[in-house]
């Protein structure tokens, strides 16, 4: 640094900061900061930056240098604005010291109460408050929390002691212990801290707010956040703040409280209270579900004048926010005290009506809605709920904390969790009550289920978030983990048993009850066609069959951007005529087959037509290689074998030995990359001529019956233009015929599917013979990588999307610099050519709201997607045209 340049700043006081800081000083601070200015009352102290959190992190572990020195300024400026000292035996000044991730992390990282108590103070402490009791409840906690969090003591080592004083005392709640049970508890937890620390509990409050400091860093790279960053796409490098705030006590008895509430319901997004609070408890009580919260409406006939001013300042914040409000509170002997404000986590259906309401209220724009609902909440509200036919009685009932249904086999931690989650198992996670360790378990299960803890314990918090199903706080359920088992009444359930749950009512059912479809409601209607108005790209639909096509259409899909024939031939009906034309030994038997096969198809295009009238259908010629609509070549061997040596009839044995040569001789050893798609064709050119004369037919027929078909031919795997300029002299050649033999005609493009790179390459080439491109991203992942898509999902891709050598599974989201830059290349070298050639997507990454990104930056016109995905991609394609709009 030179002589002149100034130190970087680490260091905020709340009275410098607002909420435009966020990515300095992170959303507690942040927000703190700006309750500060709107006039709330917060509790006094100052920001340590995201940027001191990052510098330490690179420096691995080691602080700045001016950053300690900051801290004690800072601390110097607090204590003189609250007339108290750290360590005082006089005024002892008590503080709290939390993390501050700039997007919300509930409950992830950690968090320090009641630093500065000691044995120095805690007598002073008691004797301002006149309440020795709350003064050596403080000090117990402190020492748990400090000590779990700071020193790595086992949580569970101060939480035995505690379970068997209380038992000693015939009591059940931890209030219900007197001022000399909390000094014995007080010594049992430093003995227990001293057992695992090999040495003394530290007493220099100034050297336990280093540590603690410190702590709060290293917990941002704690396995559970990083678990959750990871599931929420939030970026490693981005840190966390730490803020040191005056404590203020919910714990000094029966005119303190503490609790949580949102300033709409998070499960519905109803404008009414949400919130519960506890009386002589500190904020942990409430979110980890150590005691089970009162309802905030309780809270008037308690606390009137501090209910009164929450409910106010809800208004107030929310207004100002323009958003749902999250928001922790203390009461402190009458005397109302906020935490926290944050942007509230809230379920999907809550996100849509939340939305919707906003707007109608005139607080927020349409487009600011559009901002606010991320693409995969729609995915959520896409899934299936019970069907409400069901008639089985529930076996339990719990708080409905996160809605949905979720149906599994129960497991009782969440490693097995994990582990069974991604195996494919649909397993729920039942606990007495989640803790933030508990996260990769809550990310793998279909569902929790919890018999302890309230609608804002970190279960329902986090499931909400997540679009999980979580029942809450079902009391009944006596949950055993050591056994593996939970009783609910005379019903015993053991690990591997299966239930579900229904998160929206709070029931639990023994078995698997059957789901139905979702049903989209008008807010969701709503919103996504606020989408519609903002987007630019089409959104297309994969549909092989009437009824898919008829359901995209009710989903808002513009056009069938893939119609996969090969799904066609593989119906069980059809299969004998499709082998007859595979065994054909000349081109006559091949036709005959064909001619089988035709009317089948032509139906099945008309069915498709008649759903999409109106609206483009891009129908795809056959695909796959032949050998896959014939039996495996180790099955037929064997059915060959069994026959010969169980006596079959020579008719029996002739045939399937016929069969068998067949498949030898169509057996590849890298089909993927064999004999299929434009090559298939043009070895058998009856093949693709029979196709087209079916969907020739079928338009003419829907036609006659007043529908409009708009035809888009589609030729796969091409490589080279010349394999396409032959496919397009065939395919107008076989229009003709049909135009002529039927005396109508009707409008057609032809196009192709870009899946490999030399087509990419070479697009400006293909692109003299197409009306259009559509880019199949599933291949051209497979062949542009070089990877396998059956072998790597199963083998090394998942390390190495844990490992971070890749962001995410290139199958799931498109790898944006390779086969992105690929889609790229081939769209610039195709419209070098034709400038007005139509570009779209129809792999999987077309319904991916990330992909969808990069394809509105590409400059594509549409993309395609499963039906159900239709709603996600509208909503996506705004998405990016509003993001681009930020940029």
């Amino acid at each position: 640094m030179s002589a002149d340049a100034q130190p970087i700043r680490y260091l905020y006081d709340l009275a410098d900061g607002d909420a435009s800081m966020k990515g300095l000083l992170g959303g507690k601070g942040a927000n703190v900061a700006e309750m500060l200015r709107l006039g709330v009352p917060v509790p006094d102290g100052f920001t340590i930056t995201t940027a001191a959190c990052v510098d330490s992190m690179d420096a691995g572990g080691s602080w700045p240098q001016n950053l300690w020195p900051e801290t004690e300024q800072a601390l110097a400026r607090l204590e003189e604005r609250t007339g108290r000292t750290l360590g005082s035996s006089e005024r002892p000044l008590l503080v709290s010291v939390r993390s501050g991730a700039v997007v919300s992390m509930p409950g992830m990282m950690d968090t320090i109460l009641n630093l500065g108590i000691g044995d120095d103070t805690v007598e002073a402490l008691g004797a301002e408050a006149d309440n020795p009791r709350f003064a050596w409840d403080s000090y117990r906690r402190f020492i748990q929390m400090y000590g779990e969090v700071v020193e790595g003591v086992p949580g569970h080592a101060f939480e035995d002691e505690l379970t068997a004083l209380k038992r000693t005392r015939g009591v059940e709640q931890d209030t219900d212990l007197g001022i000399e049970d909390l000094q014995e508890l007080v010594e049992k937890f430093k003995s227990v801290a001293r057992e695992h620390m090999g040495g003394e509990f530290p007493t220099d409050p100034r050297e336990q707010l280093e540590r603690a400091i410190d702590a709060v860093f290293r917990s941002w790279m704690n396995p559970r956040a990083g678990i959750y960053r990871k599931a929420h796409g939030i970026p490693d490098s981005l840190g966390t703040a730490v803020n040191i705030m005056q404590m203020v006590f919910g714990n000094r008895g029966d005119t303190s409280a503490t609790g949580v509430c949102f300033t709409r319901n998070p499960s519905t997004g109803a404008k009414e209270l949400y919130g519960e609070f506890l009386i002589n408890a500190q904020g942990e009580d409430v979110v980890a579900g150590i005691r089970t919260p009162r309802p905030l409406g309780e809270m008037e006939s308690v606390l009137p004048e501090a209910y009164g001013q929450l409910l106010d300042t809800m208004n107030r914040l929310e207004s100002h926010y323009g958003d749902m409000q999250d928001i922790e509170f203390t009461v402190e002997e009458g005397t109302l005290y906020l935490l926290q404000t944050r942007n509230g986590k809230r379920t999907a259906q809550a996100a849509f009506k939340v939305a919707r309401d906003l707007v109608d209220e005139g607080k927020i724009t349409r487009e600011q809605a559009l901002r606010r609902i991320e693409a995969g909440q729609l995915d959520q509200l896409l899934h299936p709920a019970i069907d409400p036919e069901h008639g089985q009685k529930p076996i339990t009932k719990g708080l409905n904390a996160s809605p949905g249904a979720a149906v599994g086999e129960i497991v009782f931690d969440s490693a097995t969790a994990e582990a069974r989650g991604k195996a494919g198992e649909a397993v729920i996670l039942v606990r007495w009550e989640t803790t933030p360790d508990d996260i990769a378990g809550t990310i793998a299960a279909q569902g929790v289920l919890t018999a302890h803890g309230g609608m804002t314990s970190h279960a329902a918090v986090v499931a909400r978030g997540m679009g999980k199903p979580c029942v809450a706080g079902a009391s009944a359920a006596k949950i055993d983990a050591a056994a593996k088992q939970v009783t609910i009444g005379d019903t015993v359930l053991h690990e591997g048993d299966t239930i579900t749950l229904d998160g929206s009512t709070g029931e639990v059912y023994v078995g698997a009850l059957e789901l139905v479809p979702p049903q989209v409601n008008e807010d969701f209607a709503a919103v996504v066609g606020w989408a519609d108005d903002v987007r630019r790209m089409a959104v297309r639909a994969n549909a092989d069959t009437g009824e898919d096509a008829t359901r995209a259409r009710e989903f808002g899909a513009q056009g069938i951007g893939l119609c996969r024939t090969e799904h066609m031939f593989m119906a069980e009906d059809r299969l004998p005529a499709v082998r007859e034309m595979i065994l054909a030994n000349d081109d006559t038997a091949r036709a005959a087959a064909l001619d089988k096969i035709l009317p089948m198809q032509q139906a099945d295009f008309e069915s498709i037509f008649e759903a999409m009238s109106g609206l483009p259908v891009t129908i795809r010629l056959l695909d796959p290689p032949l050998h896959e609509f014939l039996p495996d070549l180790v099955e037929q061997a064997l059915l060959v074998q069994r026959l010969e040596l169980q006596g079959g009839s020579d008719e029996e044995v002739r045939e399937a030995r016929v069969l068998l040569a067949q498949v030898k001789k169509l057996t590849e050893m890298n089909p993927m990359l064999g004999t299929r798609g434009v090559r298939l064709a043009l070895l058998y050119p009856e093949i693709p001529t029979m196709q087209v004369r079916a969907v020739a037919r079928a338009a003419i027929a829907v036609r006659e019956r007043g529908s409009e078909p708009i035809v888009e031919i589609m030729v796969p795997l091409v490589a080279f233009a010349e394999e396409l300029k032959r496919m397009r002299e065939l395919i107008e050649e076989t229009l003709a015929e049909e135009f002529e033999a039927s005396g109508q005609e009707f409008d057609y493009t032809i196009g192709t599917m870009i899946e490999l790179p030399r087509a990419a390459v070479v697009a400006d080439q293909i692109a003299e013979h197409a009306d259009f491109f559509s880019f199949g991203t599933n291949d051209l992942t497979q062949t542009g990588i070089g990877i396998s898509r059956d072998d790597a999902e199963g083998s090394f891709l998942a390390p190495y999307v844990d490992s971070d050598i890749v962001p995410d599974n290139p199958f799931a989201s498109i790898d944006v610099d390779g086969v992105g830059g690929l889609v790229r290349l081939g769209t610039e070298g195709g419209r070098s050519t034709k400038s007005d050639l139509k570009v779209g997507v129809c792999g999987e990454h077309g319904g991916d709201p990330a992909s969808i990104a990069l394809f509105e930056s590409i400059g594509l016109d549409y993309v395609s997607c499963s039906p159900f995905r239709v709603p996600i991609a509208r909503f996506a394609a705004a998405r990016a045209v509003l993001d681009a709009q930020d940029d």
